[in-house]
């Protein structure tokens, strides 16, 4: 990306009903931007339209990408990686922390019928999740709207140090205290 690139990170924290989600625009040299929240339900079918919802809020032309901490944020509440890049023109690059076999086995045992197939398809839906080495950490990494090893770029010039984006991480803060906020203010 060029020098001044900016990407907009999205992240959650869940508590009660509800997940707050923070969206941070943020450079490759850690300069913070911009900071905007939205709402899901834990155990819903709604962040994919809450992230949208971010990335309206942000309204900065100037960011092509966004980085997701996460496809199942607030208990199994899917998002459609493509409707995101669709509806919103950018790249879309979900990036997570853990080996995994998948959620197929824990979405059975956690829903049934509708609410599982529903989960299910949009899981089933999502690009394969592929390797990418930051220095010594290994993250996961699905993207929609660049190659491979495009992304791994982005990913690799988003995080300066540790195996955590620097925008993912900083969205993730906001969260918190987003969530905070809203709990200690009702």
């Amino acid at each position: 990306m060029k020098a001044g690139a900016r990407v907009l990170g999205i992240a959650e924290s869940a508590a009660g009903e509800q997940s707050t989600l923070a969206g941070a625009v943020v450079q490759a040299d850690r300069v913070v931007e911009t900071i905007a929240f939205s709402t899901c339900t834990v155990g819903g079918m709604d962040a994919t339209d809450a992230i949208v919802s971010v990335v309206e809020k942000i309204d900065r032309p100037d960011v092509e990408v966004v980085l997701l901490g996460a496809v199942a944020p607030a208990w199994y509440n899917i998002v459609n990686l493509s409707r995101i890049a669709r509806t919103t023109d950018r790249s879309v690059l979900a990036v997570t922390f853990e080996e995994s076999d998948g959620l197929e086995d824990a979405l059975s045992d956690a829903f049934s019928g509708d609410q599982l197939t529903e989960r299910l398809e949009r899981y089933r839906s999502l690009p394969t999740r592929r390797l990418v080495s930051v220095d010594d950490e290994t993250v996961y990494v699905r993207a929609v709207g660049v190659s491979h090893s495009r992304a791994a770029e982005i990913v690799r010039e988003f995080t300066p140090e540790g195996g955590r984006p620097e925008p993912i991480r900083v969205a993730r803060a906001a969260a918190r205290a987003g969530r905070e906020y809203r709990f200690d203010a009702a």
